[in-house]
């Protein structure tokens, strides 16, 4: 698969798995485990999780299968890249570890990749930045980064980070919604990411699945016996500097999921889709779901 790069050199895939809605059914959970522990058999390697999701129980749910893809001798820890997130109302200096201490119980792991802050809220970006540097030190989690973050934000924490210890490491990504119908990233803020080789995570690439259905879309996609969203998961991994993390819940749509990193658009297909789903022209808010 084809890879991006954190600003220290550190390669990622262009195709992730995100786990949103899960663990929050108990009588679902097994289910979940067992479709998560397929996806990292047929080759998963980064999967996005947070506190938030069924309030931690998501993070239960991708520490469980981890475990038993490990155990089955699937995969091992270290070429796995786990990202969780910590909630804004606990991102003070305290709460931020804290929180992470939690995650890390939950998942039942020693580390996480990733973590980032979920959204900024009331605590200062001040806080949030010691207590990630201070995790990093203490080898809880790898990287760390923020979600949400439109470029005002980034450039607010830009200005917590040079009043900073230089040596200490910095923001590594920035995760936020970006698909075909949702581009207003691409006017301002994945440029100034772009500069700085700072890789854009995009969550809800195929806009919670409406993009499987679009019209547009299926008429590329059925000449050559792919899905719609297939097309869509293409276009957006192959945007340089940006990583996609789709959710599945099912076998099927995991292995069509990671096929679509791998598939090349024609000129003629690329510019139907600008037809389709043409570039921002203007500034807008920053999309959240």
């Amino acid at each position: 698969m084809r890879q991006t790069y954190l600003p220290d050199g550190t390669a990622l895939p262009v195709l992730g798995l995100g786990t949103w809605r899960l663990g929050e059914d108990a009588a679902t959970r097994q289910d979940e485990i067992r479709t998560l522990h397929a996806a990292i058999g047929m080759g998963y390697r980064l999967i996005d999780t947070a506190e938030m999701y069924g309030e931690g129980g998501a993070e239960q749910v991708v520490g469980q299968a981890i475990a038993n893809a490990v155990r089955a001798g699937d995969v091992e820890r270290r070429a796995l890249y786990v990202v969780s997130k910590v909630y804004p109302h606990n991102a003070s200096r305290p709460g931020t570890v804290a929180a992470c201490e939690c995650s890390l119980r939950r998942l039942g792991l020693d580390y996480i990749d990733l973590y980032l802050l979920h959204w900024r809220g009331s605590h200062p970006l001040q806080e949030t930045v010691s207590a990630m540097q201070a995790l990093v030190a203490a080898g809880k989690i790898r990287h760390w980064g923020v979600s949400n973050f439109d470029v005002d934000d980034l450039q607010d924490l830009a200005a917590v980070l040079r009043q900073g210890d230089a040596s200490a490491p910095g923001c590594a990504t920035n995760q936020v919604y970006y698909s075909l119908s949702e581009r207003g990233p691409e006017f301002s803020l994945l440029p100034w990411m772009r500069e700085r080789q700072m890789p854009l995570m995009a969550y809800s690439p195929i806009d919670q699945g409406v993009l499987a259905a679009d019209a547009a879309l299926a008429a590329i996609a059925q000449p050559r016996g792919l899905t719609g969203a297939q097309v869509a998961l293409a276009w957006i991994t192959a945007q340089p500097g940006v990583l996609a993390i789709p959710k599945a819940g099912s076998v099927p749509h995991l292995q069509q999921n990671l096929a679509a990193s791998g598939i090349e658009l024609n000129p003629a297909e690329r510019q139907a889709i600008e037809a389709r789903f043409p570039r921002p022209r203007r500034k807008t808010p920053l999309a959240m779901i």
